[in-house]
């Protein structure tokens, strides 16, 4: 048991640590990371127990409905409905970095957890498919949804709404498409190798823009 906690676990904080010494202006206080990354881990069982209900009860079913509603709306909506309402007007979100570290703290939280529940249910031979796929497909959809969260807080009042409508919407079209291919795929490693390398380069893309990118003074956003 203690090989698959460790398994489990391994693979969630080495990602996470990866994203959070990359902030090299002022780290955020691993209090507030570990919270946030505890919030995520406590959204699986109802989030699992909503799908569950749902797959029981035949709602939304097909590929296309369970991959970008049941599954990447739910999940993808309560880690940012954790992150608004949690992280979003703290103050220590105070440069646009530290949306990313609190977007992949979240989504490594859920995933880790998600992780652990699947390797006692099949065991640890599948550890390392699990870290290269759902683990890290997890990590970077929450650093592009953090990307987008310091885009609304930091840049542009007046087109707030919008930076917070993609902080949503970019990641649950992301998600599923990952869960789509996985479900209705045959040969599924023919689309998800390129689908992954393209999630890499889009989320170190987006880390490279964060940590280059300072808010104008005048867009500075404090909470009310």
């Amino acid at each position: 048991m203690l090989a698959i906690i460790s398994a489990g676990i391994a693979p969630g904080l080495a990602l996470l640590s990866y994203f959070y010494l990359k902030d090299e202006y002022e780290t955020e206080p691993i209090s507030v990371v570990l919270k946030t990354f505890i919030f995520g881990a406590v959204l699986v069982l109802p989030i699992m127990f909503i799908q569950y209900v749902m797959q029981e009860e035949q709602v939304l079913q097909g590929a296309f409905l369970n991959s970008f509603l049941t599954t990447s709306f739910l999940e993808e909506y309560f880690k940012w409905f954790v992150l608004y309402f949690t992280i979003f007007q703290h103050v220590e979100f105070d440069e646009h970095y530290d949306g990313i570290v609190y977007g992949a703290a979240v989504s490594l939280g859920f995933a880790t957890a998600e992780n652990i529940l699947y390797l006692v249910a099949n065991g640890v031979q599948d550890a390392f498919a699990r870290a290269v796929l759902p683990v890290s497909s997890h990590a970077l959809f929450g650093v592009v949804m953090g990307y987008y969260l310091g885009k609304g807080k930091f840049f542009g009042k007046s087109s707030r709404r919008k930076w917070l409508a993609y902080s949503l919407f970019i990641p649950i079209l992301l998600h599923g498409m990952y869960d789509y291919i996985l479900r209705s795929i045959d040969n599924w490693m023919v689309l998800m190798i390129p689908f992954m390398i393209f999630l890499w380069a889009l989320g170190l893309w987006k880390v490279k823009k964060a940590k280059k990118t300072k808010p104008p003074i005048s867009d500075f956003y404090t909470p009310s």
